[in-house]
């Protein structure tokens, strides 16, 4: 135990500093009366003095002995304190294996650390740190491995009680056709399995499960119930007005309403999620002219509707590839989203077009036209042509300017197939 026999003069300040507390203990010599006292007079720091053993077999102490009191908890405290003041990447270095371990042992093992200062990262920081970009070209190069064709059912037969792939409707339902994971993703359906609707305006452009849909509001579009993303943000700055005919706007109009090109007439949006187990290509969903693509580079984290809700304007940062043009009503987009192991977006007719690159800058986007003096139309399409694939599931976004009384014929979470009807007039 150590007692001080002098109270401090200066109260200690609030903000103490961790380093390690070095405390240096001075005892009396023996026999001088109140030298004791008078020594505490001319010297500025307290004395202390010490119960324990003696000093020397004489009884006779050292002048000066330092004792180093190190308290665990302050020690980590500056530990964690030294954590904090990295750089950035050394933090989420260091605090990443941490986090995942508090995350994942049972009974809060982890949890005194709260106490003594160190936070751990929010889920959605962790989850974006994890190299998914990495993590989807090293499963895209498995992918193209060709697998023995002993092997090749097992693996199938795996993948379909897994997801519930219907084989029936596959051009080719005998497994040992495909040589590699990657055809397997890709495989062709019959004709007759997928009837395209003539009825109605637009189509789905792919098989999947409906997330959202309805008008545009205030610049914003709900990517799940509640959850939205900034329409300037998904699809880029605005195109000139040569490519997409667009009527010329006031400087003090939205982005919204630059992109509306009759009067009257209101933005309108669909997503699509295409699940593992779904039919990977994508069709065009009504007849339209394709004059521009634009594609961002990004990250590549899961598009399943949990993480949709989990983490708010997912579609802008991930990687996609944006095709703009115009339908018999006005402004028509359809945009390409990739999500984890999906890092490879086809486009038929864009043969310039390559994703997932190794590097790439954040937020940056490479834009390509169709239009030139050889082309002044840019790509028709016609409904329910051939558009692109994916490799794996991925996302399905249309914004499109319709008249006012434009209706979907959806519920928000059915499953819907290619083919099939999104709205009319």
């Amino acid at each position: 135990m150590v007692r001080c026999y002098k109270a401090l003069s200066n109260p200690p300040p609030s903000c103490y500093n961790l380093h390690k507390v070095k405390i240096h203990v001075r005892r009396p010599r023996s026999g001088n009366g109140g030298g004791s006292s008078s020594s505490c007079a001319r010297d500025p720091q307290p004395q202390l003095e010490s119960s324990g053993r003696a000093g020397s077999a004489g009884g006779t102490p050292n002048r000066r002995t330092r004792f180093r009191l190190q308290f665990p908890q302050l020690a980590l405290r500056r530990r964690l304190g030294q954590l904090s003041c990295m750089s950035r990447p050394a933090l989420k270095l260091r605090s990443w294996p941490l986090t995942i371990l508090y995350y994942l042992l049972p009974f809060g093992a982890l949890k005194p650390l709260t106490r003594v200062g160190w936070r751990p990262m929010s889920r959605v920081a962790l989850y974006k740190s994890v190299p998914t970009r990495l993590l989807s070209r090293a499963w895209g190069r498995l992918n193209q491995v060709e697998l023995p064709t002993w092997l090749r059912k097992p693996v199938y037969s795996l993948y379909i009680w897994t997801f519930g792939v219907n084989m029936k409707e596959a051009a080719v339902e005998d497994l040992h056709h495909y040589r590699n994971l990657s055809e397997f993703f890709r495989r062709k359906l019959k004709p007759q399995a997928r009837p395209v609707c003539c009825a109605h305006s637009v189509i789905s452009p792919s098989d999947g499960k409906i997330l959202n849909f309805g008008q545009v509001k205030n610049c914003e579009v709900e990517q799940v119930k509640g959850v939205t993303y900034s329409l300037e943000s998904f699809l880029g700055p605005r195109i000139s007005t040569e490519e997409l005919h667009f009527s010329q706007a006031s400087p003090g109009n939205s982005f919204q309403q630059q992109l509306v090109t009759k009067e009257g007439n209101e933005l309108y949006h669909c997503v699509i999620y295409l699940a593992p187990g779904d039919y990977h290509c994508f069709h065009s969903p009504t007849d339209w002219r394709v004059s521009h693509r634009r594609h961002f580079p990004g990250s590549l984290m899961s598009v399943n509707p949990g993480v949709a809700r989990w983490i708010k304007e997912l579609f802008c940062h991930n990687e996609r590839v944006v095709l703009t043009g115009d339908w018999k009503h006005g402004f028509f987009s359809l945009t390409a989203v990739g999500a984890t192991n999906v890092g490879s977006i086809r486009i038929y007719f864009d043969q310039d077009l390559h994703t997932n690159s190794p590097s790439y800058s954040k937020g940056s986007y490479n834009d390509f036209s169709f239009i030139s003096n050889n082309n002044k139309e840019g790509i028709p399409m016609r409904k329910g042509e051939h558009l692109g694939e994916f490799n794996l599931g991925s996302t399905i976004v249309l914004i499109f300017e319709a008249p006012k009384d434009f209706k979907f014929h959806l519920k928000a979470g059915q499953k819907i197939r290619f083919g099939e009807a999104l709205g009319s007039l």
